[in-house]
């Protein structure tokens, strides 16, 4: 007899792919200019977002006739290009604001810090939340990093720093 696999909860059970509002609400008041940069990412933080997974063809094998039989995939994260080079790891807040970007690209739920994470080890130097909007979302610099490494956002006198876990603060960060 086998033994049994459990497959730990990646803690999304029942998630239908909806915005949080509450995420949502933190963005578009921060677009607004109703808060701060740093108000939008402390909710962001906290946030599950959708990293979207696409498509790519792999190898290709050809018959005598030049005609493709049999054909390969892979499943791979989208990084977007800017127009100073530097890459960006792409994010969603929901399913909506995935397909308006591309209604092929497959969800994966994740922590924000996974997400950041993933941008890190890409070579990207951002995270891009909702590209095609509604709320257009750039986590970069000492942000991504401290997101990706789970310190806390905390607010220092006129302007917020991370703290790593053992106390210390990484960067104060003016905003």
């Amino acid at each position: 007899m086998s033994e049994r696999t459990t497959i730990p909860d990646p803690g999304f059970a029942g998630d239908d792919g909806s915005a949080d509002p509450r995420v949502s609400a933190a963005l578009a008041a921060w677009a607004r200019g109703g808060s701060t940069y740093a108000d939008a990412l402390a909710i962001v933080q906290g946030a599950r977002l959708l990293v979207p997974v696409v498509a790519v063809l792999g190898e290709v094998e050809y018959d005598e006739a030049g005609l493709a039989h049999d054909k390969t995939s892979d499943m791979a994260t989208v990084l977007l290009e800017g127009a100073d080079g530097r890459l960006a790891l792409l994010a969603f807040t929901g399913t909506a604001a995935l397909q308006a970007w591309n209604p092929d690209g497959r969800p994966v739920p994740v922590r924000a810090a996974v997400a950041a994470q993933a941008a890190l080890q890409d070579g990207a130097a951002a995270l891009l939340v909702d590209v095609a909007g509604p709320t257009r979302f750039v986590v970069e610099g000492d942000d991504l990093e401290g997101l990706a490494r789970g310190w806390t956002l905390a607010r220092v006198g006129a302007g917020t720093a991370w703290i790593r876990p053992d106390g210390e603060s990484s960067a104060s960060i003016q905003r």
